[in-house]
């Protein structure tokens, strides 16, 4: 065909246009077969034998679409080898396919290595033990550096220079690329710090009240952790706040064998006084309570006895009316079956304020899960606030509208 375009007195330029051309077309054809070879055919038999395969390994190389990224390098590999042979050498089309083929393959080689990181980040999630150092940071590491080698040889193949001579001047512009990367850099120092403390993992339920999160955490990842939030909403922290700042991590509590639970009710101090021996036979009902109230008057008789002090001397030792009600909220703690008896269990009294005495409940819940565990408190106090007139104590609250009605009505009836 050439020959006769030849014999039609076509000049040379002419026929090196169309053997360019031609031979272009063919190496875009053989690009086009390859793709469709590598993608289809070949594809689908891979993709078979990992369904019928027990293999959880190539299942996972499968999701994150490896074999998908690797069978895109054949089209590269066919026209780089193609094109020196079907094109002549030095021609500047040959050259500028080479490039483009080196290129892209170079960054399908580059996108394939960090699939394969991915695949290696969740097999060591699900291996992994409850407190593992996360994997991810190096990961994301691992995956710009190899960009970044990727971005460097493919300058390289364009400017038709060695790769060392790129990174020869890479010390001129280090303090620009610390600039660049400056929060990747404290990401990955902040990073490597949270896994050599084992300060953080994935489901950590974490508070960092400065960021608005409180929540799990969903992905620590080199320059930001994903915080999930019970609202469901995600809160995106950087890596390096969780190491600069304070943060609570609730990871002790979920390992633990309760939940604390830490509330006050506060008495009326003007409702607080002696009981006398009447009221403690209304008591007696109670039956926890029992034991402690005979306990306690014998050992008030026994110390009037030895003193000689009448009944109703007030020199004697007595019984209050709050310290019995403190004694009730301890012996119903030990005895509630939600209540983790072999941590700490206690009812103290805390300094006295204008908003009355608070008696502060210290215990822990054994069921940790937050709608239980409220459910849990709120019945204990519950009970106690009903039943504190029992033991002629008052709770203290502010006045309200209710309260003044009540005192106006009286006034009236009174006058």
């Amino acid at each position: 065909m050439l020959t006769y375009l030849a014999e039609l007195g076509l000049e040379q330029p002419t026929l090196d246009t169309l053997k360019s051309s031609s031979g272009f077309f063919l190496i875009l054809l053989i690009a086009i077969i390859s793709h469709y070879l590598a993608k289809y055919p070949l594809l689908s038999v891979v993709k078979k034998a990992v369904v019928h395969s027990k293999n959880k390994y190539d299942d996972l190389l499968d999701d994150e679409h490896v074999f998908t990224k690797a069978a895109a390098i054949v089209p590269s590999i066919a026209v780089l080898f193609c094109t020196p042979l079907i094109l002549e050498q030095g021609h500047s089309a040959t050259h500028v396919l080479v490039v483009i083929a080196k290129c892209v393959l170079t960054f399908q080689i580059a996108k394939t290595i960090c699939a394969v990181l991915n695949v290696i980040n969740r097999n060591y999630e699900t291996v992994a033990q409850e407190r593992y150092i996360p994997l991810n940071p190096g990961i994301q590491v691992l995956k710009l550096s190899v960009y970044i080698v990727a971005t460097i040889l493919s300058i390289s193949f364009i400017l038709d220079r060695s790769p060392m001579y790129l990174l020869s001047g890479i010390g001129a512009i280090a303090a620009a690329l610390m600039l660049v990367f400056q929060d990747t850099i404290k990401g990955f120092a902040a990073s490597m710090q949270i896994s050599a403390n084992k300060m953080l993992t994935i489901g950590d339920w974490v508070e960092l009240p400065n960021y608005g999160a409180d929540g799990d955490v969903l992905e620590i990842g080199l320059t930001t952790v994903k915080i999930q939030n019970f609202d469901k909403t995600i809160v995106t922290v950087p890596t390096y706040a969780l190491t600069s700042g304070s943060f609570k991590n609730w990871h002790g509590m979920k390992m633990s064998g309760g939940r604390r639970i830490k509330r006050s009710i506060s008495i009326d101090i003007s409702s607080i006084r002696f009981y006398q021996a009447n009221d403690l036979e209304k008591l007696k009902h109670l039956t926890i309570l029992e034991p402690y109230i005979e306990q306690k008057i014998t050992e008030i008789n026994q110390e009037r006895n030895e003193k000689q002090l009448d009944a109703d001397d007030i020199n004697g030792r007595q019984l209050t009316n709050l310290g019995t009600f403190r004694a009730y909220i301890n012996l119903y703690l030990k005895q509630h079956e939600q209540v983790n008896h072999s941590m700490t269990c206690m009812v103290r009294q805390l300094p006295a304020s204008s908003t009355g005495l608070p008696l502060e409940l210290y215990f822990f819940s054994k069921d940790k899960r937050w709608i239980s565990y409220e459910g849990i408190q709120s019945d204990i106090f519950d009970h106690l606030f009903a039943l504190a007139p029992l033991f002629n104590l008052r709770v203290f609250q502010h006045p309200s509208g209710y309260d003044w009605r009540e005192k106006t009505q009286a006034h009236d009836i009174a006058s």
